[in-house]
């Protein structure tokens, strides 16, 4: 029997009651006219009503977020109040790069765990199709100076400012760039250096961004993400969004072994194909303590085991993450590889889920990197991310780890495992990893 840490340290078990999520559409799509806020309202209100459970029984709101919108710099609240959640409901927002969602909900757990809450909506949500871009910095000194530090107080004054501006200041924005602020790389770069650095080939990140592709397409086929997702209904529009707009029929081997590489033109192996791409959508998961939803009448699908938080080399194990947060969340929950039946990780780049299987499997990473005599162990890439994943699903980053807890806890009771496992790697060369025990075993 596992150790329930939480439980045993604080007496209260964190019980996943369900998840909801709206259909993840690649940027610049169905989504385009969107606000991120309202996407995580759509996710609230379908989680509401697929529960049954009242919005004022809610006592937290936490969603994470990481290109946070200006006008809604703490998004949890504009998204518990277009939900319909009362005003006097807490919500904040955080931010842990791609596992943004994931801190979301370990950060609501805690507040079950020590008393501070009962009921907890924890989520998150993303919007690249209105994404904040800056004027120049130079413009932005310009406006800044002329407004409030240095007000001109003549004419000649005016024209001192202007002198030091060029056309170019006023016309060129910042170009938007996903990169790490430490080290200047983009995310793309670090991926080719973990598939150079671990001996990654081109043919073995296609092969695993095409099998995304099909298993993402055989779970909508099958209807697998009938449990999950809400229908979107974007005003204006004629049809509801029922569908996630990311998994593509021409995904074939024959087809993306025709790029070129994204990030190192000449000798690069990490393509558009075998990276994730950038996507819109919101996602909430509802969670409580054992005793609340007892009184409520509700039918746990998960308890909360274990989790751990993790950093890495900014450079080398950037998307490592999962490598090192699975073997010490299955630590503190007692667990091992092997005791795991559902994996839900996120997939960043091909290479990314290539580098982490390979590093559990390794006993020199385990020794040099962990401190360990023996290998994590061996992953079966039957047990991981089944319905497809990020490659494929999409990847609105404040959101993705909501949809990755609401598809381990289904797959756990649909596949009859006990043990679920849901992780991610995220900038700045951070790892989550969350053990989830099925409720109904």
């Amino acid at each position: 029997m596992a150790k329930k840490a939480l439980k045993a340290e604080q007496g209260r078990r964190i019980a996943v009651i369900d998840g909801c999520r709206v259909p993840f559409q690649r940027s610049g799509t169905g989504y385009y006219d969107i606000m991120a806020w309202e996407l995580g309202r759509y996710a609230v209100k379908g989680l509401l009503a697929k529960t049954g459970v009242s919005p004022d029984a809610i006592d937290h709101v936490l969603m994470g977020c990481v290109a946070t919108d200006i006008a809604t710099t703490n998004v949890a609240r504009e998204v518990a109040l277009g939900a319909g959640i009362p005003r006097e409901v807490p919500a904040h927002t955080c931010t842990i790069a791609c596992v943004s969602a994931n801190a979301a909900f370990v950060n609501g757990a805690n507040l079950i765990a020590t008393g501070n809450a009962d009921i907890v909506i924890a989520g998150g949500v993303e919007s690249f199709s209105d994404a904040d871009i800056k004027v120049s910095k130079r413009f932005r000194r310009f406006i800044l100076d002329m407004t409030m530090y240095h007000k001109p107080k003549s004419f000649k004054d005016t024209l001192r400012h202007l002198r030091g501006m060029k056309p170019l200041d006023f016309l060129m924005p910042e170009r938007p760039a996903v990169s790490e602020y430490s080290t200047g790389l983009l995310m793309g770069q670090t991926a080719e250096i973990l598939a150079k650095r671990l001996s990654i080939s081109r043919q073995e990140q296609d092969e695993y961004a095409v099998m995304s592709h099909q298993r993402a397409l055989k779970a909508q086929a099958d209807g697998a993400f009938r449990k999950e997702i809400v229908p979107v209904v974007v005003p204006g529009k004629d049809k509801a969004i029922t569908m996630d707009n990311g998994p593509k029929q021409e995904t074939t081997m024959d087809k993306v072994s025709r790029l070129r590489g994204s990030f190192d033109r000449k000798y690069g192996t990490v393509t558009a194909a075998n990276s994730s791409f950038l996507t819109d959508g919101g996602a909430a998961v509802l969670v409580m303590s054992e005793e609340k939803a007892k009184e409520l009448g509700l039918t746990p699908k998960a308890y909360l085991v274990s989790y751990a938080f993790t950093g890495q080399d900014l450079v080398d194990e950037l998307l490592l993450g999962p490598a090192f947060s699975i073997p010490k969340a299955l630590d503190r929950a007692g667990l091992k590889l092997k005791d795991i039946g559902v994996f839900e990780i996120h997939e960043a780049f091909a290479s990314q889920m290539i580098g982490n299987v390979k590093c559990l499997a390794s006993r020199e990473f385990a020794k040099e990197k962990l401190g360990r005599d023996e290998a994590v162990g061996e992953l079966d890439y039957d047990r991981v991310n089944r319905y497809g994943g990020s490659l494929s699903l999409g990847h609105p980053f404040g959101a993705t780890g909501g949809r990755l807890i609401t598809t381990c806890v289904n797959r756990m009771i649909d596949e009859g495992q006990r043990y679920g496992v849901v992780a991610g790697c995220g900038a700045g060369a951070l790892g989550n990893a969350i053990i989830l025990e099925n409720a109904t075993a």
